[in-house]
């Protein structure tokens, strides 16, 4: 590809995200759902002005970088006061993690047509709630606490599992790895590994920050974070594949909490850049859907999605938030919202073309039935979010909100779960 046409690719591509975002201001729209349209508009399934294959490996690594970066704002701004919320967060987490994994196994094989490898790939791909998606959806719906820190710190656990345990299944599938023990020892080295690389870079940061001083510019502070972040990622990749995901999580989580780090100085610039790498991103990973995937996959497609919307997400809610102080209210609303974003349909992507490489057969219909997760997801949920908070009384009030944003972001106490029987 030539650099003129490298550079209007990504001059079409900014600028349909940029424009999404303006309708969504004006509309009232959640941005998500038209950054999604956007980008179906300009690719395959469109006007064909943007083909993201052509910007070829360089994808993988611009996509990681600029997901990386939305994750880290993730771990920075990541609260989770009183311990119903913790637990709430933990249980949903781990009780996902089985149901979610096999449900979806099970639905992609019997609804959607794809065998028992391919299907497993899929069901972890899917597993997680994407922050990229539900995070703009909650700050756009303005809930009323404590529901938003719960789905956010959801998607932050569950989205470097998902991708984590998916490549270690694509491995298998291909042949790179042999047997379950070496993909559980993959799964623990790589997430083990990013955590407590993650958390040492955070740690490295932060002293480098409150050396820096709070008297120096902002500037200055957000260069060295990009600069510590990106190496961070860079190096967990490569000693680890897929491991910088939940390394820029750890490193995030950690420097929020750092005392002397000044970090409430850096929480408004990191999130605008997280905002533009979101605006770039999902019109770019759109563009790649073709109809051509999603047509074969027919009802059989949509049934299985609609399954793991309607029955899968509601009953492990359920499950796992029972003995806790949520009312029937915050349950039926965890249980609907699950919309899935960025990584997932990056994961998707980039497996597809390592399968067709490796001559699996049903690559292309796990793309299309991935994607076709995150349309209807993101579509349905992110259209009916709002209207169903405010059905269920779920969005915070006048007070709620003047109060919460009178508060430090870096030291926001948000309101514990209370019993809703009291």
């Amino acid at each position: 590809m030539t650099p003129e046409r490298l550079g209007l690719l990504w001059g079409i591509t900014v600028f349909a995200g940029a424009g999404a975002r303006l309708l969504a201001a004006i509309s009232g729209l959640p941005g998500v759902v038209l950054l999604l349209l956007s980008g179906l508009l300009i690719g395959r399934s469109g006007l064909g002005l943007v083909e993201p294959l052509d910007l070829g490996q360089g994808i993988e690594t611009i996509v990681g970088l600029l997901v990386s970066l939305v994750l880290f704002d993730g771990g920075l701004n990541l609260r989770l006061p009183g311990d119903t919320i913790k637990a709430t967060v933990l249980r949903i987490s781990l009780i996902r993690l089985v149901v979610s994994l096999a449900a979806g196994l099970l639905a992609a094989h019997w609804f959607a047509g794809l065998g028992w490898p391919v299907a497993s790939v899929y069901s972890a791909i899917v597993l997680a709630t994407g922050p990229t998606v539900v995070t703009p959806l909650v700050q756009q719906i303005r809930l009323a606490s404590p529901l938003g820190d719960v789905l956010e710190a959801e998607g932050l656990v569950l989205e470097p599992v998902g991708a984590v345990l998916a490549l270690l299944l694509l491995e298998l599938l291909v042949g790179d790895l042999h047997g379950w023990r070496e993909v559980a020892l993959g799964l623990f080295a790589r997430l083990g590994g990013g955590v407590f690389i993650g958390c040492l870079a955070g740690w490295v940061l932060s002293e480098g920050l409150k050396r820096v001083g709070p008297n120096s510019s902002v500037g200055l502070r957000l260069q060295i974070t990009l600069g510590v972040l990106f190496l961070l990622y860079g190096l967990c990749e490569w000693l680890l594949p897929e491991s910088g995901l939940p390394a820029s999580v750890a490193a995030g989580f950690v420097v929020g909490r750092r005392p002397a780090t000044e970090a409430n100085q850096l929480d408004q610039l990191i999130r605008e850049l997280a905002q533009l790498a979101i605006t770039m991103l999902f019109p770019l990973l759109a563009a790649d859907v073709s109809w051509a995937e999603l047509s074969p996959l027919g009802w059989g497609g949509i049934t299985c999605v609609l399954f793991l919307m309607l029955v899968v997400r509601p009953v492990a809610v359920s499950l796992a938030t029972i003995g806790l102080p949520l009312d029937i209210r915050q349950k039926l609303f965890l249980g609907w919202l699950a919309p899935r974003g960025i990584v997932t349909a990056a994961v998707a992507s980039l497996f597809a073309i390592r399968l067709e490489q490796a001559g699996v057969l049903g690559a292309g219909r796990l793309q299309g039935l991935v994607f076709l997760t995150i349309l209807m997801t993101v579509g349905i949920q992110g259209l009916t979010a709002k209207p169903l908070a405010q059905a269920l009384g779920l969005l915070a009030n006048e007070d709620e909100l003047m109060q919460k944003d009178a508060l430090d972001p870096a030291n926001k106490s948000l309101p514990v779960l209370t019993d809703s029987s009291q």
